[in-house]
């Protein structure tokens, strides 16, 4: 026998529906709430002082709308009211965004810090995060997370560095960081984390190809709406992928992988800045040029071939059924 709802969860359901209808719009009057939900006008002006005095929405100004009278009172979520922080751990320097739940920027910090397989390198980490956290004036309980963007890979639930070679920190668990910290802390690949605030800001984009061409190369697929990461977190790790067998030699061990030639590493030269280096093409230095043709050569070459494999691995991620539509048919012949 189906159990009945409650009062209660019927006030919790109309609350959240108003609340994430106020998210979604951004700004938008009593009137439009009732008329979008279909619900009353004296529960939606309940639930608005309810949800004000508790600090989730906020009066913003006044808005037109289709109904006669005077311009309504305009209600917006107040975005700040749980924030996130992400953190880049890089070979000499960490950076740190805090972003309200809209995803967009708070404030931004970057510090010097080398990366160590040692306790006092967490423990500093951490204590300028909580600094970071600090100067915003933000309270513990506003903060509802940590994400930690790492080069390399992880396990699905970020807890674990399945592979981290550039940093040599293969095996990291997070609890290295959580320790030290009150907020639940996870791990993300790094180009994982750069294609997700693509999809942050960019609502109408359900599939496609990021390529992260930055010190070292990094790629994710996206299919509707979702990183794919395979079933071993090795989806899109294209930067192992050889192009030349006779090419430079990479940090995993083997020559002519992708990241020998697409990295800003293997770009430039020792001590030159991205920059400095553009200004040299600019300029018509036979050397910067050279080197860019080259790149851009092999950036062709490479985008060409993962245009394949992405087709491919978002094809065997679709449902049996769609799989199925989407594979050409065989023939008659074949079919007997």
């Amino acid at each position: 026998m189906a159990k009945s709802i409650t009062p209660n969860q019927i006030k919790q359901n109309n609350r959240s529906l108003i609340y994430h209808c106020i998210y979604k719009k951004r700004k938008i009057s009593q009137q439009e709430i009732s008329y979008e939900l279909h619900l009353s006008r004296p529960t939606v002006t309940a639930n608005l002082a309810g949800m004000e005095n508790d600090g989730l929405v906020m009066k913003n100004g006044l808005i037109d709308t289709e109904f006669v009278g005077r311009k309504a009172t305009a209600y917006s979520i107040v975005s700040d009211y749980r924030i996130s922080i992400g953190v880049e751990i890089l070979k000499k320097e960490i950076k740190m965004i805090a972003v309200s739940l809209y995803g967009e920027k708070i404030d931004r910090a970057t510090f010097d810090i080398t990366f160590e397989h040692k306790e006092s390198y967490f423990e500093t980490v951490c204590k300028k995060i909580l600094e970071f956290k600090n100067m915003l004036g933000i309270r513990d309980e506003r903060v509802l997370g940590i994400g930690f963007a790492i080069q390399g890979l992880t396990t699905p639930d970020g807890q674990t560095i399945l592979y981290g070679k550039i940093l040599s920190c293969t095996g990291l668990s997070i609890s290295e960081f959580s320790r030290h910290l009150p907020y639940p802390c996870t791990f993300i690949h790094d180009a994982d984390s750069a294609a997700l605030s693509e999809l942050w800001v960019s609502p109408e984009l359900s599939d496609g190809f990021y390529l992260s061409l930055s010190r070292h190369l990094g790629a994710a697929i996206i299919s509707r709406r979702i990183i794919l990461s395979g079933k071993h977190g090795h989806n899109s790790t294209i930067e192992h992928i050889q192009m030349r067998t006779d090419g430079t030699k990479c940090y995993c061990g083997r020559h002519g992988c992708m990241e020998t030639l697409l990295s800003l590493e293997s770009l430039l030269q020792e001590n030159e800045t991205l920059d400095d280096f553009f200004q040299n093409v600019r300029s018509g230095d036979s050397s910067a040029s050279g080197r860019w043709n080259r790149f851009l050569t092999d950036l062709a070459d490479a985008v060409h071939r993962e245009k394949k494999k992405s087709v491919v691995a978002q094809l065997k991620y679709q449902p049996t059924q769609e799989r199925k539509k989407a594979a050409p048919k065989k023939s008659a012949e074949k079919e007997r």
